[in-house]
């Protein structure tokens, strides 16, 4: 059963800004290269429940390995509130850093683990 819910969220500054409409229950601690080094706690929704409310144009984008994955940060604060993905069937998703969304508990998340580091 899910539990959708509106979030907001920023990078530090407040630049780059967005809503979105994801289910928190499952949220991913991966401990590949990149995610281990800034921390990032993940949910993954689709395109459609994304909004980008301010700061499209102080995003700076990086890739690397495949290029598959757009990690999007904010070029002022330098905080990376969600980065753009294409899952292998084609579909855009959207992966939201839920450490960047306003009023969520991170202690009381149920984390799941992903060994990205073995891929």
């Amino acid at each position: 059963m899910s539990d959708t819910k509106t979030y907001a969220g920023s990078c530090h500054c407040g630049q780059v800004a967005y809503e979105v409409e994801a289910d928190l229950s499952r949220v991913i601690s991966c401990n590949c290269s990149i995610c281990r080094k800034r921390g990032l706690l993940l949910a993954f929704v689709p395109e459609g429940n994304f909004h980008l409310a301010q700061g499209a144009d102080a995003l700076t984008d990086y890739t690397f390995n495949k290029g598959v994955v757009h990690h999007l940060f904010c070029s002022r604060c330098g905080v990376g509130a969600f980065g753009r993905g294409t899952r292998p069937d084609g579909v855009t998703t959207v992966a939201i850093n839920v450490r960047c969304l306003d009023g969520v508990d991170l202690d009381a998340l149920n984390l799941r683990k992903f060994d990205g580091a073995s891929l």
